[in-house]
């Protein structure tokens, strides 16, 4: 008899049980329940290491939508806390300048482009093309003029000792500066 009592009686204390914790469910107050819970001594229970070793944080990301998070985030906010001042400070520009390859970056450089965007005209406006030119045929001129100079005097040189040796007299040299001038020689 107990074989065919008990499944009806199995249903009948399902059936009550399901009615009884329904009704203590609505005569509950969650809000005052919660309001009596201390959840520093809740959470001090919670042994937060096992928990985390049982999230897939792969998985967790896999459902991050970042370009709806980053369309949220301010970022002109977050640069204008940032101390650029400070920041610079931090830098060892010897450092990343040791880093950089010079090659490469003038490499990369538009040498005709930059050429381009030049002003040529303006550049010659403001060139005094009369004072280089000066400077630079006066820089042959005096060469010239010191070369025809130094092969005068050989050639005075010549003369004054073929001269000597015509009258039969020995040449002593060059005459000196008139009497009573000083020649000084700046070192």
């Amino acid at each position: 008899m107990g074989e065919r009592l008990a499944p009806p009686m199995e249903a009948m204390a399902q059936t009550i049980a399901e009615r009884v914790i329904s009704l203590v469910l609505d005569a509950v107050d969650v809000n005052a329940v919660l309001d009596d819970v201390d959840l520093n001594a809740v959470l001090d229970r919670v042994d937060l290491n096992r928990l985390l070793a049982r999230v897939d944080v792969n998985e967790l990301l896999s459902t991050v939508d970042v370009n709806r998070l980053m369309a949220k985030v301010d970022v002109p906010a977050i640069v204008d806390q940032v101390d650029v001042n400070h920041v610079v400070q931090e830098v060892d520009v010897n450092e990343v300048m040791s880093k950089v390859d010079v090659n490469a970056v003038v490499d990369r450089v538009d040498i005709n482009g930059i050429v381009e965007h030049l002003d040529l005209e303006a550049i010659v406006e403001e060139t005094d093309l009369g004072a280089v030119i000066a400077k630079s045929t006066s820089g042959v001129a005096s060469g010239v003029v010191d070369a025809v100079r130094s092969r005068t005097v050989g050639m005075d040189e010549a003369i004054a000792r073929l001269v000597a040796r015509l009258r039969g007299r020995t040449y002593t040299g060059p005459p000196g500066p008139p009497a009573g001038l000083r020649v000084t020689v700046a070192s």
